[in-house]
């Protein structure tokens, strides 16, 4: 029998992705969803402006929107989704974990608070445990588990592969979608024949969140790795896909070849949303590419390419779909790790 879900803020370029992934989904059946004010009470189709590839599901087109408020969600609904904007989900997201519900968020807000696990599943999935702390300190009977950042996603699975050489300092520069800014965060004005090397707070998440992924949990707390971080971010004209060049120093030698290797051989897992092949590793110095590579493991899996030495050590490029793995793919994974570890 399907799990009952809900998604919050359904309407938006993520929520939109996640209904096109949780649609077909054989473990989960949409059963509420929720967005502003405004569009509470209208059908799907009224209130959301469809921009995701292929038509609105048939099923959901016609489901009425209610308004985020945990009083507006079925009780029997099982597992939350949750792609509201960080202002809006740090006064919400308690209330619905407050009322019972479990949720798995893209939003970033609590993203870096001590008892609320951030993870990818193939890299941290013992972090979810962090979840009975959660409960026990906030006194939830509700849950809240978070996917990190579309950038800091990109890169992690990569460092992940390398951690056994002893990761020292990290540099990143990222190339990101305007996807990534949402369907209104980046006029075509600004961005057609331009770069634009600022991206609000983008930095400090890759910066921080990749400690915290890469941190180890005791079974009580949650230790941030050591490794220094220093990202760079910079929006440029692509649709799809952030893209980014990767500078590791760490303790051990480590040639090209050697982090090819392990990258190409870093363990994916059986979840059903995650790729058969979590990292590909190409041999051209000139892969990977946004608009060639993105889709690779349905949008899932991460790229990299062009592995040399550098006076700083080894320097790589990587590539993820930001919409995909980078959001909504992230949080059906981390739904479907709830439901393999009990907590539904």
């Amino acid at each position: 029998m399907a799990v009952r879900v809900g998604v919050l803020g359904a309407t938006g370029a993520v929520g939109q992705r996640l209904i096109q992934l949780l649609d077909p989904h054989p473990d989960f059946e949409i059963a509420a969803l929720t967005a502003s004010d405004s569009s509470a009470g209208k059908s799907y189709r009224q209130a959301a402006k469809w921009r995701v590839e292929g038509p609105i599901p048939d099923d959901v087109a016609e489901t009425t929107v209610s308004a985020t408020d945990p009083d507006e969600v079925p009780d029997d609904v099982d597992l939350l989704f949750s792609s509201l904007p960080s202002s809006v989900g740090s006064e919400v997201e308690p209330a619905f974990c407050e009322a019972g519900y479990v949720m798995s968020s893209n939003s970033s807000n609590a993203r870096m608070a001590d008892d609320v696990p951030l993870v990818i599943p193939e890299v941290n999935a013992d972090h979810l445990d962090l979840l009975e702390v959660q409960r026990d300190e906030r006194g939830w009977d509700g849950a809240m588990v978070k996917n990190p950042n579309c950038s800091t996603i990109t890169f992690v699975p990569t460092l992940a592969a390398l951690a056994d050489y002893g990761l020292e300092k990290v540099h990143v520069a990222t190339l990101q979608a305007v996807s990534g800014a949402g369907y209104d965060g980046v006029s075509s004005m600004e961005i057609i024949d331009n770069a634009i090397p600022y991206i609000g707070s983008e930095e400090d998440k890759l910066e921080t969140e990749s400690r915290k992924l890469l941190g180890e949990f005791d079974g009580a707390e949650l230790s941030h790795d050591g490794v220094e971080v220093a990202a760079s971010c910079n929006r440029i004209p692509t649709i799809d896909g952030h893209l980014e060049n990767v500078w590791v120093e760490t303790d051990e030698d480590l040639s090209p070849e050697d982090a090819a290797d392990a990258m190409a051989s870093y363990p994916s897992l059986e979840l059903r949303s995650s790729p058969d092949q979590l990292i590909h590793v190409f041999d051209e110095p000139d892969r990977p590419q946004p608009r060639l590579d993105r889709s690779l493991g349905d949008g899932m899996a991460v790229a990299a390419g062009g592995l040399r030495e550098s006076s700083f050590g080894l320097q790589y490029n990587c590539l993820a779909h930001n919409t995909i793995r980078g959001a909504a793919g992230a949080s059906v994974l981390n739904g479907e790790l709830l439901l393999e570890n009990g907590y539904l």
